[in-house]
């Protein structure tokens, strides 16, 4: 039997990909060459995507925006052609902001997601959690189904107090409550691995920082960027990493 190709999956939330085409980020992409990109809070729709990027030979393109121009928006660069796209799950939560992409594959479906911030009002902060229900509640049923799922992007929260650099200072703050965090805490009892935490368990290991403050540089940071898998897929999962070091946002890239 013909061992099967390593995939190589990175996830950025890029704050606006109009922006990050300035800072060189094709550059960075063509030494990067990573087999399937997923990108968060693009703020452009197709016709805005910069054209070096759209120029980019090798990959399939896919972008969502949603009915607010200029906010949100999700992008998918992929070498494998997927065998089904979409960019909605049936949710009146989840879709109208251009927050998903679903791209099916022969082994797994992936969803790349930029899960809503709760900061701006307690509507947002509903808006937020039932968002996390119904996409958990869609995913569940493709695992019930036999799927293996990764799913991966901008959660906008902190799981553990190791997952931030001052949490005590934040136990109020969207982003670290009690009822955002616990969601997470079903998402790993629903069976869902958190890659990065299979092969690295200290903390300290941020992948936000606030741009106002220049935390990146005292690195006071957050890990709100995720990959999980179902449990069954998990062996496949040969590493998983933080790229610290890579510039652009206010996030970094994560594989």
């Amino acid at each position: 039997m013909a061992k099967k190709k390593t995939i190589t999956l990175l996830s950025w939330n890029v704050n606006g990909i109009r922006a990050i085409s300035n800072k060189g980020f094709t550059e960075w992409l063509k030494k990067e060459r990573p087999d399937i990109l997923c990108l968060q809070e693009t703020k452009a729709a197709l016709d805005q995507v910069p054209k070096d990027i759209m120029a980019l030979e090798g990959y399939n393109k896919v972008f969502a925006l949603g009915e607010r121009k200029g906010y949100s928006g999700v992008g998918l660069l992929s070498t494998m052609a997927p065998r089904k796209i979409a960019t909605d799950i049936g949710s009146k939560a989840c879709d109208g902001e251009g927050r998903i992409i679903r791209a099916d594959y022969d082994d797994f479906i992936l969803f790349n997601v930029y899960f809503p911030n709760g900061n701006a009002s307690a509507e947002r902060l509903q808006y937020k959690l039932d968002f996390y229900k119904d996409f958990l509640k869609h995913v569940n049923a493709l695992v019930r189904k036999g799927n293996n799922i990764v799913f991966c992007g901008d959660v906008n929260t902190a799981h553990t107090e190791i997952d931030l650099a001052r949490p005590k200072e934040n136990e109020d703050v969207s982003g670290f409550l009690p009822v955002e965090r616990a969601w997470i805490d079903k998402v790993v009892a629903d069976g869902f691995v958190d890659t990065f935490r299979m092969f690295t368990k200290e903390g300290a290991h941020y992948s936000w920082w606030d741009y106002k403050t220049r935390a990146r540089e005292r690195n006071v940071g957050w890990r709100i960027d995720y990959i999980f898998v179902n449990e069954a897929f998990k062996n496949n999962i040969r590493s998983a990493f933080i790229m610290y070091d890579i510039q652009g946002s206010d996030h970094c890239p994560i594989g």
